[in-house]
């Protein structure tokens, strides 16, 4: 081993002594041979030890096929980093005739690659605790996140002052005293500009808006497609084709709705009422449901309504009761099934989502009977079209049931006697 180094140290005089007429090529050569040294050292972290504990993570106990241990090997990755930049702190210093301020400046600039590599894997390791701690069964009402961001910016800005004071060559202390002392000053001069980058990061780290989403914020007059996100103001065109500007931190501070999850889920709701006259609610005869049998909707309905009515009476004549206590169809019970028999053969409506036919609390202004499903289109003229059509067929087939709208009368009628009254005249 001894005779291999003296040997490598005599080869290296030789070329020193070979390339001295070349001032700048034997400084070249050691770069390139530390550049070299950088990449192999990436090479052998990156591509040999990472992908040896990547298999070794695969192994371990519950990180099947899909689940390869992500954060943690995040973190380790970013660790990773930080061999080429010691390789190049230790060896920049041996190699010949650079400037000591340039020595200096790459030796620094290693030192704070190191610092925000050593932040950077400090997030992914708070990551990597966020998502053992949602596997526990109270994750759900006891969440963490928010303190594990508070953490992150922690890090991050203990980690950009030590970055500034290691490349001016201070102190951390001092500079954390003077800008202290400017802190007051610069928040009162740059407040909103603070705070509009302060929420842009949070906007674009969490992705609650995007350039394209349909945003809905009353308290702004904004109703419509997002089509620019900037560091102060978020544009939206409004579906009148105006155009509102909104501050960015209002994103933050107040409410807004993001209709991106219903695009993306690929159904929109359909959540509407018919209002049906009270009255008009009854008991189906035997000619009833003979001619409602007829709807291929129903039949099936019908047939199973018949027979878990008929061994129901059954068992009360079989007791002697009387037959008022009897149960029989009523044509609202028949209506509300041929509604979601009807909107689950209807090809404009996703069958796969929430799907009810449900009555709410009677009004003053009828029984509501409320429709609630999801549309396959998202788009807004298929779904107003596809609500239109469900709606214009349950109206117009009412009647068949025996069943009306409720609806407050207009003087119409009392006109028209009026005329009639004075034309008998």
């Amino acid at each position: 081993m001894q005779e291999a180094v003296i040997a490598t140290t005599q080869w290296l005089e030789g070329v020193q002594q070979t390339l001295e007429p070349y001032p700048w090529a034997y400084t070249t050569l050691v770069l390139c041979a530390l550049a070299l040294a950088a990449w192999l050292a990436n090479f052998v972290t990156k591509r040999i030890l990472l992908r040896g504990l990547r298999r070794l993570v695969r192994r371990l106990p519950g990180n099947g096929a899909g689940n390869e241990g992500g954060s943690n090997l995040r973190v380790i990755s970013r660790l990773a980093n930080l061999v080429p930049s010691l390789v190049i702190a230790a060896g920049i210093r041996i190699v010949p005739d650079l400037p000591p301020q340039l020595v200096e400046f790459v030796i620094g600039a290693c030192q704070a690659w190191a610092i925000l590599t050593v932040a950077l894997a400090i997030s992914h390791a708070l990551d990597a605790a966020n998502e053992l701690y949602e596997r526990r069964p109270d994750s759900r009402s006891k969440p963490i996140k928010g303190y594990l961001q508070v953490v992150k910016i922690v890090v991050f800005v203990i980690a950009g002052l030590s970055i500034v004071a290691t490349l001016l060559g201070v102190k951390l202390g001092p500079l954390v005293t003077g800008l202290g002392a400017a802190t007051a000053v610069f928040m009162l001069i740059f407040q909103d500009t603070i705070l509009s980058l302060v929420a842009s990061v949070q906007i674009s780290g969490d992705g609650r808006v995007r350039i394209g989403d349909w945003i809905e914020m009353p308290s702004q007059n904004a109703d419509g497609d997002v089509i620019d996100i900037a560091l102060h103001t978020i544009t939206v065109q409004n579906f009148d084709k105006t155009i509102t500007t909104i501050p960015t931190k209002k994103l933050v501070t107040e409410s807004f709705k993001n209709w991106r999850g219903m695009q993306e889920a690929g159904g929109r709701r359909i959540k509407r009422a018919l209002y049906l006259d009270q009255h008009s609610v009854g008991f189906l005869d035997e000619g009833d449901l003979a001619f409602l049998g007829q709807f291929a909707l129903l039949r099936d309905y019908l047939q199973a309504k018949e027979q878990e009515l008929g061994q129901w009476n059954g068992r009360l004549r079989e007791q002697g009761v009387a037959e008022v206590n009897s149960r029989r169809v009523t044509n609202l019970g028949t209506f509300r099934a041929y509604v979601e028999r009807y909107l689950r053969s209807h090809p404009g409506i996703h069958t796969d989502m929430t799907l009810l036919v449900r009555q709410l609390q009677p009004t003053t202004e009828g029984l509501p009977l409320e429709l609630y499903c999801f549309t396959r289109s998202t788009a807004w003229g298929e779904y107003e079209a596809v609500q239109s059509d469900i709606f214009d067929h349950l109206l117009a087939i009412l009647p068949a049931f025996g069943l009306r709208v409720f609806q407050a009368s207009s003087d119409a009628m009392l006109m028209a006697g009026q005329r009639q009254l004075a034309g008998s005249e």
